[in-house]
């Protein structure tokens, strides 16, 4: 893979990672992400509207006037959230019912406009599809773990209502902590995604740090060998 397809990767699950730096989206995010299935739901329509706007953009780029790009750039957004929206409520009605009003706010999601303008406007189809991907991935994998964590602190349940979106047979998915275990309310309140949330960040950068403090430590003996030869 070419080095900037990799940096696109790179910056799409971790360095730019659109729940964890950006912090763009947090209103759904923090909403629906009490069980890992409505995280996964609406990581995976947030998801497919990246990519598919992403690669609308690039191809139309060349053809668009700076005055309206806006505008056009909202309508094709608009356009494939709404024929998510409606085919969700075909295939997983029940899943587009719990997930509501959160499914058409996708498009004042600010991180897609955002996709639409800083990158897919610039660069070419792939790139832009693969920008779309990984910035939606790496949303979604917040969402997933930001639920599952909730969903299993909040109820002691994982997997909970699986059956929405794969069918009857993942009835059998469910996990379960013990029928002892009480729950703790505040994970699956508001203020528990915000919680929820804040540790993520908070692990995120004390991983970045903790990076940034080896590769310092690696490269002042290289200099130090430098200097003394």
């Amino acid at each position: 893979m070419p080095a900037e397809q990799i940096k696109i990767v790179k910056n799409g699950l971790w360095s730019n990672n659109v729940a964890l730096v950006q912090l763009l989206g947090l209103c759904p995010l923090l909403a629906v992400s009490g069980t890992f299935i409505n995280g996964f739901g609406l990581g995976l329509a947030t998801l497919l509207t990246l990519v598919l706007s992403n690669t609308c953009v690039s191809v139309i780029r060349h053809w668009v006037r700076p005055e309206v790009r806006i505008p056009i750039f909202v309508l094709i957004i608009a356009s494939i959230v709404t024929t998510i929206e409606l085919a969700m409520n075909a295939w997983f009605h029940e899943l587009f019912l719990v997930l509501g009003i959160f499914i058409p706010l996708i498009v004042t999601n600010c991180s897609i406009i955002a996709r639409a303008e800083s990158f897919a406007s610039k660069n070419s189809v792939l790139d832009s599809a693969l920008d779309g991907f990984m910035m939606g991935l790496g949303f979604m994998l917040v969402l997933v773990i930001l639920g599952s964590l909730r969903e299993m602190i909040g109820s002691g349940t994982l997997f909970a209502n699986a059956h929405l979106m794969f069918g009857e047979g993942a009835r059998d998915m469910l996990l379960t902590l013990g029928d002892d275990y009480p729950g703790f309310l505040l994970a699956i309140l508001p203020p528990g995604a915000f919680i929820g949330l804040g540790l993520l960040i908070a692990l995120k950068n004390h991983i970045d740090r903790s990076l940034q403090q080896r590769v310092a430590h690696v490269e002042l003996p290289a200099e130090s060998s430098g200097s003394a030869a």
